[in-house]
């Protein structure tokens, strides 16, 4: 049972006088271009936001608005007519988004959180604070919530491309962590289900990939579809930090590498969430780099 449910739906929605509007945050990201397209080929309306809307890549059909998850000047205009949100989890400004959203008449937010909440130290880890705080204040808040809680993003592959389509050795502090990729179109498929079945939303889903795998059992699964050799170098976790110093602030590599040693030969907990909300079983890494694969060949 959703733990904040929120009101009916008025006889014009369900009628079909007024349709529910969907607002879609982060949308030039991967997985809100998939969400996107699943939620017009199921004839609901969306509206698209972005820091930067005039970049966003859409159908000519699609409204696009502005909405800076930290700026809250933004977001009663964004919020205006919508009934439903998918949102991307930014603590900084949460309970302000909440409370347009409310005045807003907002029903039902879905908010892409991460599976680092749910470690007992989250509150103390800069990676998980941040979702925390935006579910804690969706949670207050007198709309339903459903929190989708992914593990690793097989998409973090991405960051090799450079190197691997350059024949240059991958350099990883902790080769032999555990992750479970998942794929991004499975948490677009999930974010689908529980925007728009009524029976899936007010739950608390944990996302994982099919499979717990090591960094080294996902650079030799690029190298098996892509046909190249990929080479794993183990580096020291400072040199690494230093190395991503002016791309990823010294608390946050810290956190990650806490976490990558944790995991350090030890397989990751799996769950069968995805499965449960598409109805099939989530896909694999290997999927996700066929998919890509033209990336990691130059």
């Amino acid at each position: 049972m959703p733990r904040n449910p929120s009101p009916r739906p008025s006889r014009a929605d369900a009628g079909g006088g007024i349709a529910p509007t969907i607002l879609l945050t982060g949308g030039r990201g991967a997985i809100a271009t998939h969400l996107l397209s699943l939620l017009r080929a199921s004839g609901h309306p969306v509206r698209v936001a972005s820091r930067a809307p005039a970049r966003l890549r859409v159908p000519e059909d699609v409204a696009r608005v502005a909405c800076d998850l930290g700026d809250p000047a933004t977001f009663p205009a964004a919020l205006s007519g919508v009934t439903s949100v998918f949102l991307y989890a930014d603590a900084s400004h949460a309970t302000e988004f909440a409370d347009a959203a409310v005045a807003a008449g907002v029903r039902h937010v879905v908010l892409l959180s991460s599976a680092g909440v749910l470690a007992p130290d989250a509150a103390d880890d800069p990676l998980a604070a941040g979702h925390l705080g935006a579910e804690e204040a969706l949670l207050a808040a007198p709309f339903t919530t459903t929190l989708l809680r992914p593990g690793s993003f097989a998409g973090n592959a991405a960051a090799w491309r450079r190197p691997i389509a350059a024949g240059l050795p991958i350099g990883l502090p902790y080769p032999g962590a555990h992750t479970d990729p998942l794929h991004e179109r499975d948490i677009a498929e999930a974010a689908h289900r529980v925007l728009t079945d009524p029976g899936a939303q007010g739950g608390h889903f944990h996302l994982t990939g099919p499979e717990s795998l090591t960094f080294t059992d996902q650079a030799e699964r690029i190298a098996t579809v892509t046909g190249r050799p990929v080479a794993v170098r183990a580096v020291a976790p400072e040199a690494w930090k230093e190395e991503m110093a002016a791309w990823l602030p010294g608390p946050y590599a810290d956190a990650l590498l806490r976490y990558w040693r944790a995991q350090d030969g030890v397989p990751v907990r799996l769950t069968d969430a995805v499965e449960r909300l598409t109805g099939r079983p989530a896909r694999s890494f290997t999927d996700w780099v066929r998919d890509h694969a033209g990336g990691f060949t130059g």
